[in-house]
């Protein structure tokens, strides 16, 4: 995406002659304000609600004001470009949609939507195991644009490899394995509204629709939705797994495998050891752990035991343009974004996930060219300082 940020700006500034009651939201907030409205306690704190006190949630965003961006000036940026190359493939953006499920409790478009605004704008699309229609629908709405398939891996190994084997001839080109949901997490406000919308039948489609799970069901889930409910509640995660467990995924997949919800430097180096593809730095948003550290933290700490060897990919407290500019200074090569585009798709819809997700990375596309750089593989430590590093003028590079 070649300078999208005026594009953006140039087009709503034309909207000043003629302004519509009715416009999108532009900021974070109030994209959140706007989605509060239209959606009732237990779908709306399902998505804005973090695990315990919410502290995890809290630092995700707060941690990122610990860095500062130094620009720099009179460079050439007239030309800006976003594109990212990973597992042989080039994005348009280094922006991506985080694998949320149940997304049919936000909006009656869904997933759906989501994907369909993702493939308007050429950014990889995650599909949840937990999505709410199965991941051949949604391949299919999204035709050739590009996608990649989350896996919760089930304590069930024939449920796990036949989701592996529809995701590849679904198209999807890599497996994402969410690690830190082996079960599900003290959740207060989930737990204050009653709201687990798994056992209302939401987000089961990959399961409803499954060879391996049907073929351990009396009844298929249409004859008696409660009884495949409840088998559900016995496959869903798996708290047994080791790193040994990891051969049976490669048994199972030719696909690039990133590990999702590294978070300590061991873990990372294990990654490397065990010959996984990549790996996404994520604390799952806060949903999880209360009191984990951020991700925009143990970001720099898992990059430095990586390095160059694999791709490190980072989730969990994206908010704006300046936030992906740490993130991929720090050594992200890419983010992963989540509720910002859940507010967007509840309020309008694939409209709303597309104005979201574009407003973004009009937003990073402006900031870059702001900080005297033409493209975002020039991003590196240099651009960033906290409050206790001293600049090296002369070098023209933080000291650590």
């Amino acid at each position: 995406m070649k300078n999208i940020g005026n594009q953006v700006q140039y087009s709503i500034y034309q909207t000043m002659q003629n302004p519509d009651p009715n416009r999108l939201p532009i900021s974070y907030e109030d994209w959140e304000k706007e989605a509060r409205k239209k959606l009732e306690d237990g779908p709306f704190y399902y998505i804005a609600g973090g695990a315990g006190g919410e502290r995890t949630m809290d630092s995700n965003v707060s941690g990122f004001n610990r860095w500062q961006i130094i620009p720099r000036m009179l460079n050439n940026v007239d030309e800006r470009d976003l594109s990212i190359e990973l597992f042989g493939q080039t994005y348009p953006s280094p922006s991506m949609l985080a694998p949320i499920g149940v997304q049919s409790i936000i909006h009656e478009e869904g997933e759906i939507g989501s994907a369909k605004a993702c493939a308007e704008l050429g950014i990889p699309y995650t599909t949840s195991s937990a999505s709410s229609v199965p991941m051949e629908k949604i391949a299919e709405a999204m035709g050739d644009a590009p996608r990649w398939f989350q896996l919760y891996w089930s304590r069930d190994p024939e449920i796990t490899a036949s989701f592996l084997k529809r995701a590849d001839a679904s198209g999807y080109s890599a497996i994402v394995v969410t690690l830190d949901t082996p079960m599900m997490a003290w959740r207060e406000e989930d737990l204050k509204n009653v709201y687990l919308p798994f056992l209302i039948g939401e987000g089961l489609g990959n399961y409803f629709t499954d060879p391996a799970f049907l073929s351990k069901l009396e009844k298929s889930p249409k004859e008696d939705p409660q009884s495949a409910i409840m088998h559900w509640t016995q496959i869903f995660g798996n708290t047994g797994l080791t790193w040994d467990d990891i051969s049976f995924l490669k048994e199972h997949t030719n696909l690039p495998i990133l590990l999702k919800g590294i978070l300590h430097p061991d873990d990372a180096k294990l990654a490397l050891d065990y010959g996984v593809d990549g790996v996404i730095v994520s604390n799952h948003g806060g949903r999880q752990v209360d009191g984990a550290i951020s991700a925009i933290d143990a970001l720099p700490l898992v990059k430095d035991v990586v390095g160059d060897k694999i791709p490190v990919l980072m989730d969990s407290g994206i908010r704006r343009g300046s936030d992906i500019i740490k993130a991929m200074s720090l050594g992200a090569s890419a983010v992963l974004v989540g509720r910002p585009a859940m507010y967007g798709l509840a309020v309008a819809g694939q409209q709303g996930v597309k104005e979201v997700m574009r407003n973004m990375l009009a937003d990073l596309d402006i900031t870059l060219g702001l900080i005297g750089k033409r493209t975002v593989k020039d991003l590196g430590p240099s651009v960033l300082k906290t409050a206790g590093d001293k600049v090296d003028t002369q070098k023209s590079h933080v000291l650590y």
